[in-house]
């Protein structure tokens, strides 16, 4: 889910922010130069408008249905297990390898099956069929605590800070946050504070353009820099995001898992309380290598949510069950394909049903 507390003028300092509606023009802000390159003007444009009104039925099904597609390797697993007649000790033990194949891990595999066991002695399921519905109310109230609203604009502006291991999809995950921030009304700042990889910088810009947003950006130099720059630039430009975008780089590495520790700490000192949101980007198709990378990024930042990305038909999804169990951080967003609308908001129930299938 996602929130964003418009601050509108009242006549009391004490009157709380006021959510607003989601519909109406955006106010992209106008581009800035990036290095040497210029990003072309185009605050003029009109980006589609987005209703505060729920998804159609259309929209939703769409959606679940590339979801599902993505989760087809692990639902097939699953789903094939109810076909039979009976409920008996096989069953369980087939669900259990399908659970590990679909990268669940053991801890949370026998959690499910604990719970699961639990719930057909107290429904007095005989069929399959009836386990299978009962998994999913399992895996949906075991999922259940990472549906968390993404806020912003309890702080102006809000500063995300955005990590992730090489290729996760981490710079695209910050173009389409920026299009469904602004698609809410929100005034978005990015930062390229990757630093070591041009092309990192030159993607970021070509994003900025795409969605008519400022982005700072620096050849070279330190990448705390660039990210002070760019909460001190929000705050003076009125901004209501801030988006930090940082290097790639494997938790192992430990020298640079301390520079971004640093990164983190400048912010603070550009802003009080800031970054606002620490926000982990995973590729889905990494398995429980995953969970490695969300416990040393968490035992670093203290993360505050996640991005899961690339579920989208190579991806297992079991992950995530596994992240419930033993990290429980937040998952704001999950990538069902390579568009823009294709970021959505997690939905645990849904993803417990396209997991079961």
């Amino acid at each position: 889910m996602f929130r964003f507390f418009k601050r509108k003028p009242v006549a009391s300092p004490s009157a709380e922010p006021v959510l607003p509606e989601l519909e109406g023009a955006m106010e992209p802000s106008i581009a800035a130069s990036v290095g040497a390159e210029t990003i072309p003007d185009r605050s003029t444009e009109r980006l589609p408008q987005k209703s505060a009104n729920a998804p159609s039925a259309t929209a939703a099904s769409g959606w679940f249905s590339r979801l599902r597609q993505g989760l087809r390797k692990s639902g097939a697993g699953i789903s094939g297990l109810f076909g039979g007649s009976r409920v008996d000790e096989s069953l369980y033990e087939e669900l259990e390898s399908a659970l590990i194949q679909a990268d669940a891990g053991m801890p949370a595999t026998q959690y499910v099956l604990e719970r699961l066991r639990k719930a057909v002695r107290a429904a007095r399921a005989e069929t399959p069929q009836q386990v299978k519905e009962l998994l999913r109310d399992v895996l949906a109230e075991l999922l259940a605590p990472l549906e968390k609203p993404l806020d912003i604009g309890l702080t102006a502006p809000t500063v995300i800070m955005m990590v992730g291991v090489n290729g996760a999809g981490k710079t695209t995950s910050i173009g389409k946050l920026t299009r469904y921030l602004q698609l809410a009304g929100c005034k978005v700042l990015l930062a390229a504070g990757d630093t070591f990889r041009a092309a990192a910088r030159e993607q970021l810009a070509a994003w900025g353009e795409r969605n008519a947003v400022q982005v700072i950006a620096q050849q070279g130099g330190d990448p705390a820099a660039v990210a002070f720059d760019a909460v001190t630039a929000g705050r003076a430009r009125g901004m209501d995001v801030v988006i930090v975008d940082t290097a790639g780089r494997l938790p192992t590495q430990q020298h640079l898992m301390d520079e971004l520790a640093k990164v983190k700490r400048v912010v603070g000192k550009a802003m009080e309380g800031a970054p606002h949101e620490s926000i982990l980007v995973i590729d889905a198709t990494n398995g429980q290598n995953a969970l490695a990378q969300l416990r040393a990024f968490d035992d670093t930042l203290k993360l505050t949510g996640i991005i899961l990305t690339k579920l989208d038909g190579s991806a297992k999804g079991g992950v995530i069950a596994a992240i419930a169990r033993e990290r429980p951080v937040p998952i704001y967003f999950i990538g069902v394909g390579e568009s823009l609308e294709d970021l959505q908001t997690f939905d645990a129930r849904a993803f417990a049903q396209a997991l079961v299938g």
